[in-house]
């Protein structure tokens, strides 16, 4: 029996926390501050990209700072 894509999803969702988990030898407080740190540095490279690249080069596209309703939906 195969695994329904959100099935996988959420499998892949829990394997990258325990991997996170696991890198900072289980302490939480360690492993967020470090997501939140790359989620500052994500940021700031997407609004260098932004500024870089014209309207034009990128056909009308901008990048979205925040998840959109979709991303945000349970698997």
């Amino acid at each position: 029996m195969q695994s329904s894509p959100a099935e996988l999803l959420t499998d892949e969702i829990a394997w990258a926390v325990e991997a996170e988990l696991a890198f900072h030898d289980g302490d939480v407080k360690a492993a967020i501050a470090t997501l939140l740190q790359d989620n500052r540095h994500l940021r700031k490279q997407l609004a260098l990209a932004e500024f870089a690249g014209s309207r034009g080069f990128a056909r009308g596209w901008r990048p979205a700072y925040d998840r959109s309703e979709e991303d945000t939906k349970a698997p």
